[in-house]
This record gives C-alpha cells, sequence and structure tokens, in this order.
C-alpha cells in the first residue's frame, strides 16, 4: 500500500482546543488518542466532530497491549472500529508493548524479550487486528529503558519480523529510536538502515530529557533535539516523505508556538530536496531509492 502523506500534524489536545476551534490554523492533520474519544457522547466527541469539519485526523491507541499475554480484547476493538467508521482515519497504529496482566492495566508501555516465539505471538494477533478493523494497522517501536538477557535479536530485527510476519505496517517514532540508542549503546543508524520503509506509514518527532546518568527519557515536553532531526532526515530521504506527527503531551506550549515546533519538519523536509535537486536533478523525482545511492 503507498499510504497518502498526509503532511504535517500535532498531537490533538485539550489546552489547544481553543486556539483550534478560533483560528483554523495551518496544519496539515491532527492524531488523537483513540481512547480519548471511545465514549457515548458528550464533549470529547463534540470537540472531535469540530475538528473533522476542517482537518483530518489519525487515530494513534496506548491500550491494546498487543504482546499481553492475554488474548485480544474484542470489545475494545469494536469500540475502536466504532470510532475509525466517525473519523474516517486512514490507518490505525498502536504500540508494540504489553500493557495488561489479568485484571491490573499498567498504564505503562512496557517491553518484551525480542524473541522468535514472541515476534511469531505478536505478529499472529496483529494480523487479527487489522483484519477485524478492516484499516491498514501499524505498530509503533518503544523507548526502551531495560532489556533481557533472554532476546535472540535486536530491537530493529524484531520490529521488521513482526511487521512483516503480520503485513501490517511501522508507525515510526524517531525520537524512541534515539532515545533507546543512547540508553542501550548502539548506533541509531543501524537501526534506521535496517527497516522495510515501504513499510513506514507514519512518523513521530518529540522531545525528551536527559538525566544526570546521561540515560534519556521520552518526555514529549521539550523540543526535538538536533541529533533528532537529523534521523528524521534520513527517514525522509528514505520514504520519499511520510505523515509526520509532532508529540507533545506535557509542560504544554501556547498553540501558535507548538505549531511552529512541528513546521521545523517542513523545514527539514525543504532543504533535504532543496539539496537533492542541486546535486542529482530529475535522477531523483518519484525514485526514494535513488536518495541513498
Amino acid at each position: 500500500m503507498a499510504a497518502k502523506n498526509l503532511g504535517i500534524g500535532i498531537g490533538l489536545r485539550v489546552p489547544h482546543y481553543a486556539a483550534i476551534q478560533s483560528t483554523a490554523p495551518a496544519v496539515d492533520f491532527f492524531e488523537i488518542i483513540s481512547e480519548n474519544f471511545m465514549v457515548e457522547g458528550g464533549p470529547p466527541l463534540r470537540n472531535l466532530s469540530r475538528v473533522l469539519e476542517q482537518y483530518p485526523v489519525v487515530q494513534h491507541g496506548v491500550s491494546l497491549g498487543i504482546a499481553s499475554a492475554q488474548g485480544l480484547d474484542f470489545e475494545y476493538l469494536d469500540r475502536l472500529k466504532q470510532l475509525a467508521r466517525m473519523t474516517d482515519t486512514p490507518w490505525l497504529s498502536d504500540h508494540l508493548c504489553w500493557t495488561r496482566s489479568g485484571s491490573h492495566h499498567s498504564h505503562d508501555l512496557l517491553p518484551v524479550p525480542y524473541t522468535e516465539e514472541n515476534a511469531t505471538y505478536i505478529a499472529d494477533k496483529a494480523r487479527i487486528v487489522q483484519d477485524f478493523i478492516e484499516r491498514p494497522f501499524a505498530l509503533e517501536n518503544l523507548s526502551s529503558y531495560v532489556s533481557f538477557k533472554s532476546s535472540q535479536m535486536t530491537e530493529w530485527e524484531f520490529y521488521r519480523r513482526v511487521i512483516e510476519a503480520a503485513d501490517i505496517y511501522m508507525m515510526l517514532d524517531v525520537n524512541n529510536v534515539y532515545v533507546s540508542s543512547v540508553n542501550h549503546g548502539f548506533d541509531p543508524m543501524d537501526y534506521l538502515r535496517s527497516l522495510p520503509y515501504e513499510r513506514v506509514i507514519q512518523v513521530h518527532v518529540a522531545g525528551h530529557t536527559e538525566l544526570a546518568d546521561g540515560s534519556l527519557l521520552d518526555t514529549h515536553n521539550r523540543p526535538v533535539r538536533d541529533e533528532v532531526w537529523q534521523l528524521y532526515r534520513y527517514v525522509h530521504q528514505r520514504t520519499g516523505g511520510v505523515s509526520t506527527i509532532l508529540e507533545w503531551d506535557a509542560d504544554f506550549l501556547g498553540f501558535e508556538d507548538t505549531v511552529a515546533q512541528a513546521m521545523i519538519a517542513r523545514r527539514h523536509m525543504t532543504e533535504l530536496h532543496d539539496s537533492l535537486d542541486e546535486q542529482f536533478g530529475d535522477q531523483v523525482d518519484g525514485d526514494p531509492d535513488a536518495l541513498t545511492a
């Protein structure tokens, strides 16, 4: 599937509702947290309806827990599918993680060992999710803070194996790649060079926090670091342009400043294309592989 590039957008968050409704800002689309709108009615759906009158909306979930030991929750999936009909989201995404154990929901995105068994188990469930929701389904890579002795492969090998075995898509978080690379001491370019870019359907960028010991936390409350933007430029090259969302979830800026942060992505796109045009001219038009030749 050649996914449409929706452009540059931001996550739809409550502190920005008034500004969005009063100014009709020049963003290309919004991303919503699905669970915030999986309700019967009331203000959440009224506000969402207003946004849908002017903008495309893409759904991103946090509660599927695809790697949890339990089977899929089809009541949850049915409500997710109903919301997708309302939003007409072109695809849905969630995280490559587990969140539940029995009746306990951790409200955290928890990693798994990178084993053949886990890759097969998750892929089987992800394939069912995509078939059930009847729209393209993508899984997002996590920021990682622990590793497992039982892992049999790298994170990027595991990620690719799940996606390809399930025949689904990647919601690639570039900041998460960078955060994990620092925390675990690998080269983020090793990660990015290994990905099947025909399956990258959307990209996240965000800011993170550096702790006193040099490790990083994916906090979504600061500007995107230059190191992350450089990785984003590489991803943009390999995809030829992909829908991009800036995530900002705490210590909120004013809405105009948030949009300005997101539009840095467009500046990088423009600079990259101008540079490539100067070097290669028509050789790269419509050919993402030529960009890295």
